[in-house]
């Protein structure tokens, strides 16, 4: 999500891609950046969320969310219109042991219905972009209790010198992806939603962490993006040449903000 769009008012979203992230879970599991266990905690805590509340991963991917929160005693669900994101997170969840358990759930946003729940968070990472965020509010409006909220999960790259490689691999991979309309409005700031759904009490909650990455990282990760690059191979030339021009010995330094918004319903 950029931090430097303006806000407007939402928008509805495309028709949801059930195959979108199809083929993409090995990349997914080994690169994605993943969120530190305080920052898991700084939103249970401020949620008020005790050992056995009922949490929903809407958009679980691999269990990123899931698995942390079933580790913190959490009811978890975990839902996912793509099976082999699900299989992954059952994967992720049976490795953790028998204290960790997470319900699973093949649907996604546009599957959600009044009946479900009640739960006292929904959890979404990386994948409100993704969704019709107007509609999605207001059906957890609906399956969230009273006292419950909301957490859109998602990362971002400080302009510090350090990533100055962040660029070069956005303008590449985005040249790479399919040029199709996939989802209404983008990587757009998530408080216009917010403010116009009953969700509007927000905190931000975030972490930042500094790590050494290769260019196998870093072409892996654009792989996980979504199935949207018909090219990989070509992709992966590109972004090599690139990214070895700037550092021949293909090593690099990463500075990411993991970020947390939770938002409630006004008391």
């Amino acid at each position: 999500m950029s931090r430097n769009d303006p806000l407007k008012p939402p928008e509805a979203a495309a028709a949801p891609d059930p195959q979108r992230f199809q083929g993409t879970v090995a990349f997914y599991e080994r690169y994605r950046l993943t969120y530190p266990h305080r920052l898991i905690r700084r939103v249970a805590e401020l949620s008020g969320l005790k050992p056995g509340d009922a949490v929903l991963d809407l958009g679980c991917g691999t269990g990123m969310l899931a698995i942390p929160f079933a580790r913190e005693g959490m009811a978890v669900t975990a839902m996912d219109p793509e099976p082999e994101m699900l299989a992954a997170t059952a994967a992720a969840a049976e490795a953790e042991g028998a204290g960790v358990r997470v319900t699973l759930q093949q649907a996604g946003s546009y599957d959600l219905t009044p009946d479900m729940g009640p739960f006292q968070l929904v959890i979404i990472g990386r994948a409100f972009h993704w969704m019709d965020r107007t509609a999605t509010l207001a059906m957890l409006d609906r399956i969230v209790t009273p006292g419950g909220g909301v957490a859109l999960f998602h990362d971002a790259h400080p302009p510090v010198e350090e990533n100055g490689w962040f660029k070069t691999v956005c303008d590449i991979s985005a040249r790479h992806r399919l040029k199709r309309v996939e989802r209404g409005g983008g990587h757009r700031r998530y408080e216009p939603f917010l403010l116009a759904s009953a969700f509007t009490e927000m905190d931000g909650l975030s972490v930042t962490i500094r790590q050494s990455v290769t260019v196998d990282d870093i072409v892996g990760r654009a792989f996980s993006m979504s199935a949207s690059v018909p090219d990989r191979a070509a992709l992966a030339a590109e972004l090599t040449a690139a990214l070895r021009e700037s550092s021949p010995d293909g090593k690099f330094t990463e500075v990411a903000e993991l970020v947390a918004l939770l938002a409630r319903r006004p008391e």
